[in-house]
């Protein structure tokens, strides 16, 4: 973890706790900021996330201390337009395994956010989920947890399906008809969405929350960058130095796309400013 001077993000931020001002009467939304990064939430949600956040920053030490660097997985999970949530979560493993294999399994360790160890209660919606990211990724000083971020990508999903460019759709085709007879969540899905959106789509590039994590990186990244503005004569920069690895579809991303944003996803206040408590 890299200890440094305040910035902008990180003097707005008191990622340890997500306690409340005061406790409402009743279950209503309020608007949670991480630094710049707001997101609605219901009230009731903000224990669990904040329970969250320290067992999975407990993990990510737990990691560290064995001497391994450290990533975070950026995958769309939801089952929306064609995408299946049992889809998703198997895809998520199976990254996980290839990219700590790769690195060496005793030398990287790669959090899987689609893992069912970091679910919060059931009904939690994708800005709750964005909240509790949003402080992992920062980390407690808000220049980040992480060594590096691997965002999925198109090949990662043709991979599960054993996608090879040769008649694609009709292997989704027969995938999805072999799979629905056991998977009645899958079957709920349309069979049209499901081909269009695994054999054409089928990346971080559609997905609220990868859009938000992207931004979320971004800015950790700039945050990084700034430590270099009170560099004295004496002192070697070291901001773009120490930037976090970003991955794309199992390729390293160029600098210049990984300081740009992209729109937001699920990051968004509530409509009641009043609600609005920036940590």
């Amino acid at each position: 973890m890299i200890k440094g001077a305040i910035t902008a993000w990180t003097a707005s931020l008191i990622i340890g706790g997500l306690t409340a001002l005061s406790e409402p009467a009743r279950a209503e939304n309020v608007t949670e900021c991480v630094g710049t990064f707001c997101y609605c939430v219901r009230s009731e949600m903000r224990d669990p996330i904040q329970k969250k956040v320290q067992e999975i920053r407990s993990r990510i030490d737990a990691e560290k201390a064995k001497g391994k660097v450290v990533g975070y997985l950026s995958i769309p999970i939801s089952t929306i337009a064609g995408s299946y949530f049992g889809e998703n979560v198997k895809v998520a493993a199976e990254i996980k395994e290839r990219v700590e294999s790769g690195f060496g399994p005793k030398a990287a360790w790669l959090l899987d956010s689609a893992g069912p160890e970091v679910s919060l209660p059931s009904g939690a919606n994708g800005a709750e989920y964005m909240l509790m990211w949003t402080n992992v990724l920062a980390g407690p000083d808000g220049l980040g947890a992480f060594d590096f971020v691997y965002f999925t990508g198109p090949s990662d999903f043709a991979y599960h399906f054993g996608l090879d460019g040769h008649d694609d759709l009709t292997k989704l085709d027969q995938y999805y008809d072999s799979a629905s007879k056991t998977d009645p969540g899958l079957k709920a899905v349309s069979k049209k969405e499901f081909r269009a959106y695994y054999g054409i789509g089928a990346s971080v590039t559609y997905s609220y929350g990868s859009h938000d994590e992207w931004d979320i990186v971004r800015s950790i990244k700039e945050a990084r960058r700034k430590l270099d503005e009170k560099t004295t004569a004496d002192k070697q920069k070291v901001g773009i130095a120490i930037q976090m690895g970003v991955y794309f579809d199992g390729q390293a991303v160029a600098p210049g796309l990984f300081e740009t944003g992209i729109a937001a996803g699920n990051a968004g206040k509530c409509a009641a400013p009043d609600d609005t408590k920036t940590r």
